[in-house]
C-alpha cells in the first residue's frame, strides 16, 4: 500500500479545475485519506497503527480528507498548532462508502431536505457531517473546485478505527520536503500524491452527494 505521487504540474492536468469531486487516491479495494494531529496522537496511531491512547478522544469529532492539498491547506503543510504531523490512512472502499452513507450535511441543503426540519432529523439520527468546502492550491488560494470532508462521532468513529483502517502512513517528512520545494520556488520538482475522482457503486448516494 505505497502512496503512489506525481509531478505536481501533471497533477493538476489530471484533475477537474471545478465542481464538485472525490478526489482520493485510491486501489480497487482501498482508499486513501488525511488527518493531521499533534505528536502524541500521531506517534501513538503510527506505532500501533490505531487510535487511542491518552491523549486521542473518542467521544468528540474527528474530520478526514481524501484530497491532499486540502489538508495541506487545513494544517498549513504542518505549521499549525496541534496538527503537526500528517497521517495517510488506508481504509476500505467498502467503508469509505459506510461513512458516506451515514453522512447529513453540515449546513441546510433546500434541494436535498426540502425543510429544515428534516435537515434537523438527519443531523439527529446520523453520526457523519460532511462539508463540501473551496479546494485550495498549493499556496492555499481557494480553487472553483470543491473538496469534501467527513466529521465523524460516535459508533462510526470506533467502526473506523477498528474495522476500516488497513495501514496508517507518516507523510510528516514527506510533506516538510514539499514545503520546502514550494519555498524555494523548486515547482519543478514538487510531488503530491497521485489522485483519481471516486464515485459510489450507488448512484443514490452520488446524488446525494451531488457529484459533478
Amino acid at each position: 500500500m505505497k502512496i503512489q505521487t506525481t509531478n505536481y504540474q501533471n497533477y493538476l492536468q489530471q484533475i477537474p479545475e471545478k465542481g464538485r469531486h472525490i478526489l482520493a487516491q485510491q486501489t480497487e479495494d482501498k482508499v486513501l485519506v488525511y488527518q493531521a494531529f499533534n505528536p502524541k496522537i500521531a506517534r501513538y496511531a503510527i506505532e500501533n497503527q490505531r487510535f487511542g491512547g491518552n491523549h486521542y478522544s473518542f467521544n468528540r469529532m474527528t474530520w478526514i480528507k481524501p484530497n491532499f492539498l486540502w489538508m495541506m491547506y487545513r494544517c498549513g503543510w504542518t505549521s499549525k498548532h496541534n496538527q503537526e504531523y500528517v497521517l495517510g490512512i488506508w481504509i476500505t472502499k467498502t467503508g469509505f462508502e459506510t461513512i458516506l452513507t451515514q453522512a447529513a450535511y453540515s449546513s441546510y441543503q433546500e434541494d436535498i431536505y426540502q425543510t429544515t426540519e428534516n435537515w434537523k432529523a438527519d443531523l439527529a439520527n446520523k453520526p457523519v457531517r460532511l462539508q463540501w468546502d473551496p479546494d485550495h492550491d498549493i499556496y492555499g488560494n481557494k480553487q472553483e473546485r470543491r473538496a469534501i470532508q467527513l466529521g465523524m462521532k460516535g459508533n462510526i468513529l470506533k467502526q473506523f478505527n477498528e474495522e476500516m483502517i488497513c495501514k496508517i502512513v507518516d507523510m510528516t517528512t514527506f510533506v516538510k520536503a514539499q514545503k520546502e520545494l514550494i519555498d524555494n520556488r523548486q515547482l519543478e520538482q514538487l510531488q503530491v500524491p497521485s489522485e483519481s475522482i471516486f464515485k459510489s457503486s450507488s448512484e443514490i448516494l452520488n446524488d446525494f452527494l451531488k457529484l459533478d
